[in-house]
C-alpha cells in the first residue's frame, strides 16, 4: 500500500499491553496513542520501565510471550499489525519495517562477516543474484558512511569499532528501504564524535529515504539534536507530547520537568579547585605498547595504547578522563588497576610507589585501588546474594565475617539502600540500585582510589543524577580520590575537578574543568566539545518558568 505524506506511516491508537499478574502495576503500556509521518522523527523519552522499548517491540511484533496487547491498534500504513498472522507480521520486518538495537555486538552474528549479514537480507527478501546482492551491500555500506566498504565487507563484527558496528546494524535495517525505522537507544554507549556522526546520519536518512523514524532514548541532548516531536512516558503512560521546542524548553508535566532538571549543565563555572591538599595519586611516565606477532593471515602489528604520560590527582579530588573509543582510556585504567603491567613508568599513592612484580604486591595494590564498571549487572554474580558479594573482598584480605557484614550494613546506608538488600539477588534491583551496590562493593576494602569506568553512561538522567551526587557525597565523607572515565562531557564537567583529554594513547590536554571547557588549547578538544549533541540547547531554568 502506498500512502501520501499526509497519512501517517505509523499510528498507534489506545494501545494497552498487560503485564503478568503479581507485578507492581497491571500494564506495561496503558492507553498509548501516537503518530509518525514520513520524514519525521518522533523521540520517546522516559526512565527505564516507562514502556519505551515495549512500544517499539510491539510495533515490530517482537514482544515476549508473557506480554500481550489487550486492546488498541497499531496501524502501519493503515493496516493493523496486531491482527496479522505471525508470519505476515514477520514478513514486514526487514522489508517494510526496520529496527536498530542498542547493542550492535549482540545483534550481529560473530561467526559471519558483516558483509554476509547484510547480504543475507537480500537473499531472504529478493531474487537478486549474488553479484547484485554484493553490489547492493557495498552501496549500503557506503551510504551509512563506512570507510573502505570493500575491505570491511570481509570483516567480522569484533574487528570493527562500536560506531562501525552500529552503522552495519543501520545498513541492515535500511536494506529493503523500509517505511518505518525504529531505533532503540542506538547511541547510548558511543563516544561524542561517533554519536554525532550517527545522529547526523539519521537526520540525513530521514530526508533521503522519506521514512518515519521512532527514536527511543533517555538522553535529552540527543532529543534536542534530532527530534521533530517528543513523547514523554512514565510507567507505561504518556504524560506529555509536543514539538521538541515545546517539551524541551517549556515542559508542563512535573515528571518531564524532573527529567530535564536532572540533565547535567553543559558547563557552569566551577572555580579553581583546592591546591593545598597532599597528593593522592601520581602517575609518572607510564606507557604501554601491545605487539602481536605475524601469522599466516596477518602481518605483525604494534599499537602504542598509552604514550608516556604524567598526571597528579590530589586527595579528595576527581580527575575526569575523556576521549573517543580507542583513545587509550581503558588501557590506562587497566594499568592503574594492576591488570596490565606498564612497559615504563610508575604509579604512586602519596609517597608510596605501587609495585606489581609479585603476586603479594599485586594483592596489596588492588586493595588500594578499586573500580566501578559500566555495567553493574554484568559485574555482579547473578547467583549470589548481595551480602555475599559485598563481604567477598574483605574476607579475601583476612577480615572476619562478622566484621565484614557490619561494614556491609554501614555501606548500604551510605549508598541509600535498606539492610534487607543483603539477602536479595542482583536481578531484584533496578539498574541504579545495582550501580549503588557496585559502589558499596568497591568501598568494602577501604580503597584510597576509586575508579569509575563509564559508571553512569547507561543510566537514566534522573538515576544518573542520583549516582553522581552519591559519588560526590561519598568522596567528601570518606576522603576518596577518584578517577572518572567517561565519554559524556557534561557528566565530566559535573563531577570532575580536573580533566585529562586523551587521543590515540596521548594526553593531549590537561587542566581544570573551567580551562578545558572555557579555553581549550588543542584542536582535538575543540572538536570533542563541538560534537556534543544538543548544540544550542541548554536545560531551561525551570524555576523561572513556574
Amino acid at each position: 500500500m502506498s500512502l501520501s505524506a499526509d497519512n501517517p506511516v505509523l499510528s498507534i491508537r489506545n494501545l494497552t499491553i498487560d503485564l503478568p499478574q503479581g507485578g507492581d502495576r497491571p500494564h506495561a503500556v496503558s492507553n498509548l496513542s501516537l503518530t509518525i509521518r514520513e520524514k519525521e522523527i518522533l523521540c520517546i523519552v522516559g526512565e527505564s520501565g516507562s514502556g519505551k522499548s515495549i512500544t517499539s517491540f510491539a510495533t515490530m511484533g517482537l514482544l515476549p510471550k508473557v506480554l500481550k496487547p489487550s486492546s488498541g491498534e497499531i496501524l502501519f500504513d493503515g493496516q493493523d499489525v496486531l491482527k496479522l498472522p505471525r508470519q505476515d507480521h514477520a514478513a514486514l520486518r526487514g522489508r517494510r519495517m526496520g529496527m536498530v538495537f542498542q547493542e550492535p555486538m549482540t545483534a550481529l552474528n560473530p561467526c559471519y562477516t558483516v558483509g554476509e549479514q547484510i547480504a543475507e537480507i537480500f537473499r531472504a527478501h529478493t531474487a537478486l543474484s549474488r553479484a547484485e546482492q554484493r553490489a547492493r551491500t557495498l552501496a549500503l555500506m557506503d551510504e551509512v558512511r563506512l570507510p573502505e566498504p570493500e575491505r570491511l565487507y570481509h570483516a567480522f563484527p569484533h574487528q570493527l569499532s562500536g560506531g562501525q558496528r552500529q552503522r552495519i546494524v543501520i545498513a541492515m535495517a535500511l536494506a529493503m528501504e523500509p517505511r518505518l525505522l525504529i531505533a532503540d537507544e542506538p547511541t547510548t554507549a558511543l563516544d561524542v564524535t561517533t554519536q554525532m556522526q550517527i545522529l547526523d546520519m539519521f537526520k540525513a536518512l530521514k530526508e533521503s529515504r522519506k521514512a518515519g523514524i521512532l527514536f527511543v532514548t533517555h538522553d535529552f541532548d540527543v532529543v534536542a539534536e534530532i527530534a521533530d516531536r517528543v513523547l514523554v512516558m512514565q510507567k507505561g503512560v504518556v504524560v506529555e507530547e509536543g514539538t521538541a521546542d515545546e517539551v524541551l524548553n517549556r515542559p508542563r508535566h512535573p515528571y518531564t520537568r524532573r527529567l530535564i532538571d536532572a540533565v547535567p549543565r553543559r558547563h557552569a563555572t566551577k572555580g579553581a579547585p583546592q591546591t593545598d591538599r597532599p597528593i593522592g595519586l601520581r602517575v609518572a611516565g607510564i606507557e604501554k605498547t601491545f605487539r602481536s606477532p605475524a601469522s599466516l593471515f596477518k602481518p605483525a602489528r604494534t599499537v602504542q595504547a598509552v604514550r608516556p604520560m604524567d598526571f597528579t590527582v590530589l586527595e579528595g579530588q576527581t580527575l575526569g578522563i575523556v576521549g573517543e573509543s580507542g583513545s587509550g582510556k581503558s588501557t590506562l585504567v587497566r594499568c592503574l588497576m594492576g591488570l596490565v603491567e606498564p612497559d615504563e613508568g610508575s604509579i604512586w599513592l602519596g609517597n608510596q610507589r605501587l609495585e606489581t612484580g609479585t603476586a603479594q604486591s599485586r594483592r596489596a595494590f588492588r586493595k588500594h585501588i578499586q573500580i566501578v564498571f559500566q555495567d553493574p549487572y554484568g559485574s555482579l554474580n547473578p547467583r549470589r546474594r548481595i551480602g555475599d558479594l559485598l563481604i567477598e573482598g574483605p574476607l579475601n584480605f583476612g577480615v572476619a565475617k562478622a566484621e565484614a557484614l557490619k561494614k556491609a550494613r554501614e555501606l548500604l546506608k551510605i549508598v541509600r539502600l535498606e539492610e534487607d538488600a543483603l539477602e536479595r539477588f542482583p536481578a531484584q534491583f533496578s539498574g541504579g540500585q545495582r550501580q549503588r551496590i557496585s559502589i558499596a562493593r568497591a568501598l568494602m576494602v577501604e580503597p584510597k582510589i576509586l575508579i569509575a569506568d563509564e559508571a553512569v553512561s547507561a543510566l537514566d538522567v534522573s538515576v544518573q543524577k542520583d549516582v553522581l551526587k552519591l559519588l560526590t557525597d561519598i568522596k567528601q565523607e570518606v576522603g576518596l580520590t577518584m578517577i572518572f572515565i567517561t565519554h559524556d562531557l557534561r557528566v565530566a564537567a559535573e563531577i570532575s575537578d580536573h580533566l585529562l583529554v586523551m587521543q590515540k594513547g596521548e594526553a593531549v590536554e590537561y587542566g581544570t574543568v573551567d580551562s578545558v571547557f572555557g579555553n581549550p588549547q588543542r584542536d582535538y578538544t575543540r572538536q570533542l566539545l563541538a560534537a556534543m549533541p544538543g548544540r544550542g540547547w541548554e536545560a531551561p531554568d525551570l524555576a523561572a518558568l513556574t
